[in-house]
C-alpha cells in the first residue's frame, strides 16, 4: 500500500510539474548520448535536482516580480495567470535542459528563449519602456533566481553543500545565464550577494507585483484539499526572501511562529516530495 501511495504522488507531482510529455522528456534529457555543459559532479545538478527546488522557485518568482520592468513584462507577456502549470512546466523544463542535457539540446533551449525574449517589449504604466532581452534586466532575473535556489538548497536540501561548491554552484549558473544574454553574472556567493544589493535601488513592489504575490500564495489554481500543503511550501518560500524583500511585498516576519512552525513544516514537505519523486530501489536476489 506505501510503494502505491509513493507512485501515485510521485507521479502527480511529476505531471504538475512536467506536464504531459514529462516522459519522453526526461528519457530525452537523461538518455541521449553526447558532452553536456555540466558533468556529473557539478553543483549545479545536485541543486536542481533537489525537492528544495519547489520552495526555491515560488521564493524566486517573488523576489524576480520587484523589478518594476521584469514585473510589467511577466504580466503582460507571460499568462502566468491563465496557464500557470504551463509556465512551471516550460521552465522546469529549461532547467533540466541545461542542466542535464546535451550540450546540443542545451544550446537549442537557450536560442529558442532568446528568440522569445527578443520578441518582448513594452512600456509600463509609467511609460518606462522594457524588453525582456536586456542584459541588465536578465542579469537581475537570473541573481534572483540564483539565490534563491541556492538558500532553498542550503535550507532544505538532503545534502547541503560546503562553501566552495555553493561557489562553483553559482559559476555553473553563470554558464547559463550569460548565454541566455546576461551580462557579467556573478561568479561566487560574494558576486552574488553584492549583484543583488547593486539591484537594491532599482527594485519596488508594484501593484502588479503585490497582484502576483496573492496569487501565488493565496490564489493556487488546486485543488482545496491540496491547498494546506501548497500552503507549507508557500510560507517557507516567503520565510526564504531577504527581509527587505519581504517588506516590500508587505508580507510580514513572525520569527517565533517561523522557527518553531514554519520551518519543520517546510523540511517535512521537502523530505516527502524527495520521498515521492525518488525510484524505489530495487531489491537484488543473491
Amino acid at each position: 500500500m506505501l510503494t502505491v501511495v509513493r507512485e501515485q504522488l510521485g507521479q502527480a507531482l511529476f505531471r504538475r510539474v512536467a506536464g504531459p510529455d514529462g516522459p519522453a522528456t526526461r528519457s530525452r534529457i537523461h538518455d541521449t548520448p553526447g558532452p553536456r555543459w555540466f558533468g556529473p559532479d557539478r553543483p549545479i545538478r545536485a541543486v536542481h535536482g533537489d525537492a528544495s527546488m519547489f520552495i526555491g522557485g515560488l521564493s524566486a518568482l517573488l523576489l524576480q516580480s520587484l523589478h518594476p520592468l521584469a514585473m510589467a513584462a511577466v504580466a503582460a507577456h507571460s499568462g502566468y495567470r491563465g496557464d500557470p502549470w504551463g509556465r512551471l512546466q516550460r521552465t522546469s523544463t529549461f532547467l533540466a535542459v541545461t542542466t542535464y542535457g546535451t550540450a546540443a539540446d542545451a544550446q537549442r533551449a537557450v536560442d529558442h528563449v532568446r528568440g522569445i525574449h527578443e520578441r518582448i517589449r513594452g512600456t509600463t504604466a509609467e511609460g518606462v519602456p522594457y524588453h525582456a532581452a536586456d542584459p541588465h534586466l536578465l542579469g537581475w532575473v537570473h541573481a534572483a533566481e540564483t539565490d534563491s535556489f541556492l538558500r532553498a538548497h542550503e535550507r532544505f536540501g538532503a545534502r547541503p553543500l560546503d562553501a566552495d561548491a555553493y561557489d562553483a554552484y553559482v559559476a555553473d549558473t553563470a554558464r547559463v545565464a550569460e548565454a541566455l544574454g546576461a551580462s557579467d553574472p556573478p561568479r561566487d556567493r560574494r558576486e552574488l550577494s553584492e549583484r543583488l544589493i547593486a539591484y537594491r535601488h532599482e527594485l519596488g513592489a508594484t501593484s502588479e507585483a503585490r497582484a502576483a504575490a496573492r496569487f501565488l500564495l493565496f490564489r493556487p489554481p488546486l485543488p482545496l484539499a491540496v491547498r494546506p500543503f501548497y500552503g507549507g511550501l508557500a510560507a517557507n518560500a516567503v520565510a526564504l526572501l531577504p527581509p527587505w524583500a519581504r517588506a516590500m511585498l508587505w508580507l510580514p516576519r513572525v520569527p517565533v511562529v517561523e522557527g518553531l512552525a514554519v520551518r519543520p513544516t517546510g523540511q517535512v514537505l521537502t523530505r516527502t516530495i524527495r520521498w515521492a519523486m525518488t525510484p524505489p530501489r530495487q531489491s537484488s536476489v543473491a
